[in-house]
């Protein structure tokens, strides 16, 4: 389900492994073999971002200042209206912090964090992903995407919409948003707006 960041066509990644816990890689290289370049993989994290073009920054990536308080993993389930096992949840920014309370409730499904906030660490049930630029994912392969009050730029849902699969939910941890074209809104307040891709 990797990608690479770079602009050419999607391609499965290559994984050499260093060391491992179980079925967790703790260190290794993924390698692209259309463009060659190379990703290490640090303390479970593998790092898409060294070397990578202007990143996705814009007000709304910086600071968790002012952001409306988290919502709970009980009403994240109900808002993703995910039912059975299998596939995976994105879990964007600082939404990456509700895999634990997820998976307790949503067992059988595996969740990506991007960009995840330094105390959250990778789990049996999450890898970690470390990229600035996108969501280093095939497209169309998310069952569920949360995106973070932090990462909620026009550039991120976008990314976010791709990485989602058609009639699968988007939620957002911000009401405020202008949602990209493609999703149809669902409902928003209490701090989340929440589509559904078209």
């Amino acid at each position: 389900m990797l990608r690479c960041p770079e602009t050419h066509e999607e391609a499965f990644l290559v994984m050499s492994t260093g060391e491992m816990v179980g079925r967790m890689v703790r260190s290794g290289i993924l390698g692209c073999p259309v463009c060659r370049r190379e990703f290490p993989i640090m303390k479970g994290v593998v790092q898409f971002s060294a070397g990578e073009g202007a990143p996705l920054r814009d007000k709304n990536t910086q600071s968790l200042r002012g952001a409306p308080s988290p919502a709970d993993a009980q009403t994240l389930q109900a808002l993703l209206d995910l039912s059975g096992p299998g596939g995976y949840v994105v879990l964007v920014g600082s939404a990456a912090r509700h895999a634990v309370g997820l998976a307790g409730l949503m067992g059988g499904i595996h969740f990506v964090g991007i960009n995840a906030p330094p105390e959250v660490g990778e789990l049996p049930v999450l890898s970690l992903l470390a990229c600035e630029t996108m969501i280093p994912l095939r497209g169309a392969v998310a069952r569920g995407v949360v995106v973070g009050p932090e990462r909620t730029s026009t550039a991120w849902l976008g990314e976010a919409l791709r990485v989602l699969l058609r009639g699968r939910r988007l939620v957002i941890e911000d009401e405020r948003v202008t949602a990209p074209a493609g999703l149809k809104q669902l409902a928003m307040g209490e701090g989340m707006w929440v589509g559904e891709k078209q």
